[in-house]
């Protein structure tokens, strides 16, 4: 939406002719790079730009997807890569960062002041990879987040005791593997919408994530919405959009 009414206002004032502008709207709705379309529209229709999934492309149609993405966005996230993809991209934008737990880099928008907060919780340490690929996605959105690690069930007092921040949140986004009970028992302390994040972490019978999964769908406390298995970007995207 940005995008279109600095068009418009340039064309306004003049510092845009309009074939110069019927050529800028022309690549609005998407880019044919041949191996990818660009949905440049995505932002106008979601609030935000289309996000690079980098697990099975190779890092020269990575580069390539995220230039022509940062060309109509100010925003960037790539999402499941290494840290050989971050250091083949440094070059091509200013202010690109990565992180290494989560596997993402991104390029960042500044929060919003007067957006709610997120948090976001998890049952162990183990869980911290899912639950940092959830926060840094708030984050680039232009979220206030806030991370709370090592809370889980097995010593449920050590969650009790952080219940101010609990209910100062907007939305909470809850990453637990093994049982997957903290969900539950986090949406029964609080108001606030729930997004679950199943994690693979656990022993055998966790089956790679499928237990949690089937808890956290089972969950006797209204207000829960689940996401895929280590699905951390689902849960922060959907955190953002409530949040907005």
């Amino acid at each position: 939406m940005k995008n279109l009414k600095s068009i418009l206002n340039r064309v306004k004032s003049g510092k845009t002719s309009v074939p110069k502008a019927l050529e800028a709207l022309g690549s609005l709705p998407f880019s044919d790079l041949g191996f990818a379309k660009i949905d440049n529209h995505r932002a106008v229709r979601r609030g935000f730009p289309e996000v690079v999934f980098g697990q099975g492309k190779s890092v020269a149609q990575i580069r390539a997807i995220s230039r022509e993405l940062v060309r109509h966005n100010k925003s960037l996230l790539v999402t499941r890569v290494g840290r050989n993809v971050y250091d083949a991209m440094r070059k091509d934008v200013n202010g690109l960062r990565y992180d290494e737990d989560a596997g993402i880099i991104y390029l960042a928008r500044k929060a919003r002041k007067k957006m709610g907060l997120i948090l976001v919780v998890t049952a162990g340490t183990s869980d911290l990879k899912v639950a940092k690929e959830a926060a840094i996605t708030a984050e680039v959105m232009g979220n206030r987040v806030r991370c709370l690690a090592d809370v889980g069930v097995a010593g449920v007092h050590r969650l009790f005791s952080h219940m101010k921040l609990l209910r100062k949140a907007s939305v909470i986004i809850v990453a637990a593997g093994m049982e997957g009970a903290l969900a539950s028992v986090v949406s029964g302390l609080v108001s606030r919408p729930v997004i679950a994040v199943p994690t693979s972490v656990g022993y055998g019978a966790s089956f790679k994530g499928i237990a949690p999964l089937l808890t956290m769908l089972n969950s006797c406390s209204p207000g829960v919405a689940v996401v895929n298995i280590d699905n951390g970007f689902g849960a922060g995207y959907f955190a953002g959009m409530i949040n907005r």
